[in-house]
């Protein structure tokens, strides 16, 4: 592939991340005006509309076994119902950009998975890395006060919350991976954000969902829209498209911008400080998943 070909599933992957960086400052936005179930409800709503769109204008449809049935409920429930709750929930108390921070640190996870599942080597270099990255996330959580480990003030039930969401969604990964050899990735999605987003359906009956949409300011309405269409319908058709043309050892890259997007919307929009420790302990975190991610 030349140069030329390269650049327009290079420029569709860039486009997913800078949403997908900003999607945390959006989610900010629409949980502080409906609860995260009506949020998440209305976000997966368009998006399964979208993604079956280029399904089946691509031609990619196929019914599955009740087997798979099966494997793709499970995907939902943690990959989208689980995943999703606990990351808008812990957006409530949760800084944009503290999340998205936490959320990088997701490829370690699905190393020591790897080792603890997969049995694969770490080595001391990819170690060295997983701690790294977890320093890292105590210095951004502690906002630079480590000794507020001792005194039981570290963090917020949001960090936590999303620190969770980063093990589940390195869970989601590793369990995604036989799935993905059978199905073209946009069909796969499909079919696990549908299920995850019926999952979804049931708390936002249960819940005050449909009082709350009439909630919604223009500004909500802006975030929910921003979340359903570009981040969880164009972004993953751009990403899956983009995955096609280039290895996923050279986009996963591109991945490292996704927080330094979140922190400047995060400083534009939600009036976040950009601090030093947060831009030191974030370096720390980057580099440290390089390493575990370095061959």
């Amino acid at each position: 592939m030349t140069s030329d070909n390269k650049l327009i599933p290079l420029l569709k992957a860039l486009f997913a991340v800078v949403v997908w960086g900003a999607s945390f400052i959006a989610t900010k936005v629409a949980v502080g005006e409906a609860s995260p179930n009506t949020i998440v409800w209305l976000r997966f709503a368009m998006g399964v509309i979208i993604l079956g769109w280029a399904v089946f204008a691509r031609k990619q449809f196929k019914w599955i076994t009740l087997k798979e049935l099966g494997y793709f409920s499970l995907l939902g429930f943690l990959g989208i119902t689980f995943h999703q709750w606990l990351q808008s929930n812990g957006l409530v108390t949760a800084q944009a950009t503290t999340t998205a921070w936490i959320v990088a640190t997701t490829p370690i996870f699905i190393a020591l998975l790897g080792w603890l599942v997969l049995k694969e080597k770490l080595g001391w270099f990819r170690v060295a890395g997983i701690a790294l990255a977890a320093l890292g996330v105590l210095l951004i959580v502690s906002k630079g006060d480590l000794t507020s480990l001792t005194i039981g003030k570290f963090g917020t039930v949001g960090d936590y919350l999303v620190m969770i969401s980063a093990v589940n969604w390195a869970v989601f990964s590793v369990l995604s991976r036989d799935g993905l050899k059978d199905h073209p990735a946009a069909r796969m999605m499909f079919y696990v954000m549908t299920l995850g987003w019926i999952f979804i359906s049931i708390l936002f009956v249960v819940g005050s969902g449909f009082n709350e949409i009439n909630r919604l300011t223009p500004s909500g309405w802006v975030a929910v829209i921003f979340l359903g269409v570009f981040c969880s319908g164009i972004a993953y058709i751009f990403w899956y498209d983009a995955l096609q043309e280039i290895p996923a050892s050279r986009l996963g890259v591109l991945l490292y911008i996704e927080p330094l997007v979140a922190v400047v919307v995060a400083a534009i929009i939600l009036g976040e400080a950009i601090t030093f420790t947060a831009l030191f302990g974030g370096a720390v975190i980057l580099f440290g998943v390089w390493m575990v991610n370095k061959k």
